[in-house]
Order: structure tokens, then sequence, then C-alpha cells
């Protein structure tokens, strides 16, 4: 999914190309990809742009006379811009947003269509699509505290609830916790005023490291490698290679559809996380540290 980085990269490049332009015409080539009713698409056709913003993970397009365009790209969304007289990218395509100056194309990879648009009239109807948690960039450290105490839940759940925090999913959420050396998995209301100094610190460098990484990698172009797998990253995608820090294997733990990866020496003391599906499968055999897991692959090796 496409995060805070991502994002903003998108944004920076969509507002060089479409800035005061005219919307030419919407065209919604997956029936589900269209949520809303009102207003009709016509309503925004031959409107100009006036600006481009971000509410929590979605690109919101600003319109005159308070018309917005809100794309929600979930997990496998993407956007692909086409200067006049460019190929549309092809049967994966959702939606195109035509201007005086190229396309816009909705695109979803997968079977699976979750990436949504949403047409709304007004500031009071688009904040209904803005889930409310602090945009981390400008939150200082007593409300980003605020927040996370407001109830007991994972670091890694509460830095991905779109209610807490804007924009962090879960890559930079991995990448986050990583740099704070916190567990995934430890309790927002067990954090100390330091842990919580350390993971609001490593919050803001994270994403502003990424966000930088991305700008030079687009150079300017509109970025077509949008992805939350990368081999710079320490541990988020990188299950069984080694810790940039420690050297350690990188663990993880697989639920739903997302996953968490972490480095067990710098962030869990040295302890395994529990995997519910395979310690309820292994029951005593489950490696309880770093030593056991080694252990168990030596004995299996020989």
């Amino acid at each position: 999914m496409p995060e805070l980085p991502d994002l903003t990269v998108y944004l920076e490049a969509l507002r060089v190309r479409l800035e005061g332009r005219r919307l030419e015409r919407l065209r919604f080539l997956s029936p589900f990809v269209l949520r809303s009713v009102t207003p009709p698409a016509s309503d925004l056709e031959g409107r100009a742009v006036v600006a481009l913003r971000r509410l929590g993970k979605r690109i919101v397009f600003e319109l005159a006379d308070e018309h917005f365009i809100v794309i929600h790209l979930m997990i496998a969304g993407r956007l692909v811009f086409r200067e006049v007289g460019g190929k549309a990218p092809g049967r994966i395509t959702l939606a195109a947003l035509e201007f005086d100056s190229g396309t816009v194309y909705l695109t979803e990879a997968g079977k699976k269509r979750r990436a949504a648009i949403h047409l709304v009239e007004g500031e009071a109807a688009l904040a209904t699509h803005d889930p409310g948690g602090l945009e981390p960039e400008t939150a200082d450290l007593t409300a980003f505290r605020a927040a996370l105490a407001a109830e007991s839940r994972t670091l890694k759940r509460a830095l991905t609830d779109p209610r807490i925090l804007a924009g962090i999913g879960n890559a930079y959420s991995d990448e986050i916790l990583h740099a704070a050396r916190l567990s995934p998995f430890a309790r927002t209301s067990a954090l100390t005023d330091e842990a919580s100094e350390r993971l609001y610190a490593a919050m803001r460098e994270k994403l502003r490291e990424w966000t930088e990484r991305l700008r030079r990698e687009t150079g300017g172009r509109f970025p077509d490698k949008v992805t939350a797998f990368r081999p710079e990253m320490a541990v988020h995608g990188r299950f069984g290679l080694p810790c940039p820090v420690c050297a350690t294997p990188v663990q993880r733990i697989v639920y739903a559809e997302n996953e968490a990866n972490y480095c067990p020496v710098c962030q869990t003391g040295g302890k395994l996380l529990a995997d519910r599906v395979l310690s309820r499968l292994l029951h005593d055999d489950w490696p309880r540290s770093v030593e056991e897991l080694e252990k168990k692959k030596s004995t299996a090796r020989e």
C-alpha cells in the first residue's frame, strides 16, 4: 500500500503536471471503482484543478467551487500519468482522469478490486473521508503520546491505525519500530516516556528519510516504481536476511493479509515472537529465542 512517503512524491509530481489544468473527462473502466453517486461526474468535468492534497492515505484533487475527486489506492492501486497522446496502461486500468495536459490513470494489480474513487462536493462532505489521525510530520511529542495512550494497543496496530496516525502502513511501521528498537507487539499502555520519545523520533526520521530517498529516485519523473518492498529497507520484506545493525536473521509474523517484520536482537531482547499458527502446530517445539532457532536449524542440517 502506498504510504506517506510514496503519497508525498505522487502529490508533488501531480502538482507540477496538473495544477491550473482543466479536467476534460472522467472515465470509469471498472463498475466497482466509483463509490459515490453525487455529484455526477459531469459536474466535475470542465473545472480547473485548484490544488492537490492528502487526506490520510487518500489523494484529493481539488477542483473549482469545492468539487473534489478522492482516490484511495488501498493495497494494489497505483497512479500512472501519460502526456496527451501517450499509451494507456492496459487492462489493469480502473479509471482515467483526462486533463488538457495529459491523463492520470488509476490502475490496480490482482483480481481484488479495492481501490476506490469518491466524487465529493463541499469541504464538509470531504471531511467525512478523513479518518482523523495525527499528521506525523507536524504532530508534536505531547499530541503523539496522547494519541497512543487513548487505548491500549500493540505498537504495530497503533502506528497503522489511520484514526491515530495518518499515512503509515505495514512497511514503514516495520522500519520505524526497528529504528526505535521496539517490539511490534509491545503495548502502547506500557510505553515509558523514554520509549515513546524514541518512537516519535524514529517515526519522523524514517518518514523524512524515505521521502527524500524517493524524491531522488524519481528525479522529476512521474513515480512509476511505487512498492512496499525495497532492498534498502532494514526489516520490512527481509525475512531471513541479516539485520543491518546486528546481522541477526530478520523474523516475521504473518496475520490476515499483513505481516510484522522485526529483528529479535534489536527489538525483542533475543526472543522470537510467537506466530499463532505455527506455535499452535509446534507447541513445545516452537523456538523461544534466536539461540533455540539456530540450534534447530543446525540439527535439521545434520
